[in-house]
């Protein structure tokens, strides 16, 4: 199959690109800018520089390259972001996740042939509740009035991805190489300078996935069958409590042991998402995308992810410095 990648020089674009080669595909990756672009080089992929908010530029890329999927996994999301203002930082993210889906559903109509389209969507703003979250969970009906605009976004891409028969990838909290929680990210540092509090007593359940694993579900999705209109959480098999991992990942960086802060009082200084972000999160379970996609993670859990990443530079992992959090 030819696969084209918008979001390709982000933290799971830059793994899922060798993955799909090593899988057999042939690959177009396409880079916002050159600086971005120089980052591709020597993966063996096609490298071509597009906007996914230019209608005829990606309308250019589909015919000139006549791929079989189109995965966009493109965001601009910068390291850190602000909890008080989660809606300014996601601005252009949203404008990626809806009108850039748009556009690509619309050339993909145009084209009037079989392409199958995976977008990547999140797998931690269910309602919250008790238990694990499926894909049949309904979204967050009432989340941080600031936060709600990035939520619309996010349904407005499934809405589109699934009238489209494409496949959306709802993945955890994403951690590996480039992520904010790889050794020089902004969410280790803050955990290793005692930053990252317990808020209300840390009771949001994270589900995470390595980036590795994120590419992997990349390349199931592309080519399985029977799967058009459907979602996946795409997370891994340990969901946890905030209150349980970040006391660990403080020890394990050999920091003081995390405050205590009332939710109340985080408010003030974090804003009703930064206290939602560690407190009310629900976690969720990859029974259906081990099922259908025949896809499971390599680390199953966490503790032996981070524990990985936190060790000496792993080899078989090396890449680009990180830049940002996103995806693209």
């Amino acid at each position: 199959m030819h696969v084209v990648v918008f979001g390709a020089t982000g933290a799971i674009g830059r793994q899922a690109v060798p993955a799909l080669l090593a899988a057999g595909h042939e690959v177009t990756a396409v880079a916002r800018s050159t600086r971005r672009q120089s980052e591709l080089m020597g993966t063996g992929a096609r490298i071509v520089l597009g906007d996914l908010l230019e209608p005829d530029v990606v309308a250019g890329i589909l015919d000139r390259n006549r791929p079989d999927a189109v995965v966009h996994i493109a965001t601009a999301l910068p390291d850190p972001i602000d909890p008080k203002h989660p809606d300014r930082d996601f601005a252009e993210t949203n404008r990626l996740r809806s009108e850039g889906t748009r556009v690509l559903v619309e050339q993909i109509r145009r084209i009037g042939r079989p392409i199958r389209l995976v977008t990547a969507s999140v797998a931690f703003l269910y309602e919250p509740g008790q238990g694990l979250a499926d894909e049949k969970t309904p979204l967050w009906s009432a989340p941080p009035k600031r936060f709600q605009v990035n939520l619309d976004a996010l349904a407005e891409q499934e809405r589109l991805t699934k009238e489209a028969g494409g496949v959306s990838l709802r993945f955890g909290h994403i951690y590996g190489p480039g992520t904010s929680f790889d050794r020089n990210g902004s969410f280790v540092d803050n955990v290793k300078n005692r930053r990252m509090p317990l808020v209300g007593g840390g009771n949001s359940v994270f589900s995470f996935v390595h980036t590795t694993d994120a590419a992997a579900a990349i390349v199931a999705a592309v080519s399985t069958p029977g799967i058009e209109g459907s979602a996946f959480n795409i997370v891994d098999d340990k969901p946890t409590p905030v209150h349980e991992w970040v006391p660990w990942l403080a020890n394990r960086l050999g920091a003081r042991p995390p405050q205590k802060v009332p939710a109340g009082i985080a408010k003030l200084a974090a804003g009703a998402w930064g206290v939602a972000f560690l407190n009310h999160l629900r976690g969720a379970t990859n029974a259906s995308a081990r099922a259908k996609l025949g896809w499971q993670p390599r680390y199953a859990s966490w503790y032996d992810g981070m524990e990985h990443e936190l060790s000496e530079k792993p080899t078989d992992e090396a890449g680009p410095s990180p830049l940002n959090t996103g995806t693209g």
